[in-house]
């Protein structure tokens, strides 16, 4: 092995230690007692097992509160991922596809999206939000984070739908297909690695938002679990192994959808071209 190589790999393990040694010190902390976090902190494995932790949150006393707060956010997240990588893949189409005036300008204002942050425009959502109606509904959140997540999804779509061949789309065209024929019935089905990366960063943005759900929601029962776990840390604040427990399984459906879609994600951030 090359030096270069095996001080990319060190580099590599780095990085990946310092992802999950605080992922896996979370898992394993909700199996302890907290006598042995408090004891022992820096021990691995739990000794003995406890696993009222986590069966606590989900089947016990909190567990309506849990299961309210997981809709909530599935709601949300659902909402604001369709929204977004529908939107953003019809945009991206536009500015892959289609030649007109101002294409570039127009696109250059969804890359200048990336640089505002959505706590600069807390105060003026908030009057908007109220405005239209939608002040403490679920709705109300999923809209603006979908917004906020445009233009990121853009400009990962645009790229690969440019890299599809010209000569595909005529050859459909002379079939007879449209030109949203096009985009629905071929781009799309070759660009579901692109829209399982979109897709896999959008559910994480929105299952992980904090500020949007703070402000603009009104009541516990409207709660997303980033808040429940906040909430819950503030209540059980002695209790730090069911704290660890609570916010383990409040990231975990954000960790298994990426599990499942991890091949697709990694060919949409790799391919560059349609091979055929």
């Amino acid at each position: 092995m090359r030096p270069f190589d095996l001080f990319r790999y060190v580099i590599l393990l780095i990085v990946a230690g310092v992802i999950l040694i605080p992922i896996g010190y979370a898992i394993l902390g909700g199996f302890k007692s907290n006598n042995q976090l408090v004891g022992d902190p820096v021990s691995v494995f739990p000794s003995p097992w406890i696993l009222s932790n986590y069966t606590d949150v989900v089947l016990g006393a909190n567990a309506l509160v849990f299961w309210r707060e997981a809709a909530n956010s599935l709601i949300i997240a659902a909402v604001a991922v369709t929204l977004t990588v529908g939107l953003a893949s019809l945009a991206a189409f536009v500015f892959a596809r289609i030649v007109f005036p101002g294409r570039e300008a127009i696109y250059t204002l969804f890359t200048l999206g990336l640089l505002f942050p959505s706590a600069v425009a807390i105060l003026p959502l908030y009057i908007l939000v109220q405005q239209v109606g939608l002040d403490g509904n679920l709705l109300g959140v999923a809209l603006p984070q979908a917004a906020f997540g445009l233009p990121l999804t853009i400009i990962i779509l645009r790229p690969f739908f440019k890299s599809i061949p010209v000569e595909l789309e005529d050859a459909a065209k002379i079939d007879g297909c449209s030109t949203f024929g096009f985009f629905w019935r071929i781009l799309l089905p070759l660009a579901r690695p692109a829209l399982a990366t979109v897709s896999v960063l959008a559910i994480v943005g929105t299952w992980n938002a904090f500020l949007l759900p703070l402000i603009l929601l009104n009541g516990a029962d409207q709660w997303t679990l980033p808040l429940g776990v906040m909430n819950f840390a503030t209540e059980h604040v002695s209790d730090q192994a069911r704290i660890l427990a609570f916010t383990v399984i409040s990231i975990m459906p954000a960790i298994l959808f990426y599990v499942v879609a991890e091949k697709q994600i990694v060919g949409g951030l790799t391919a560059g071209s349609v091979k055929g």
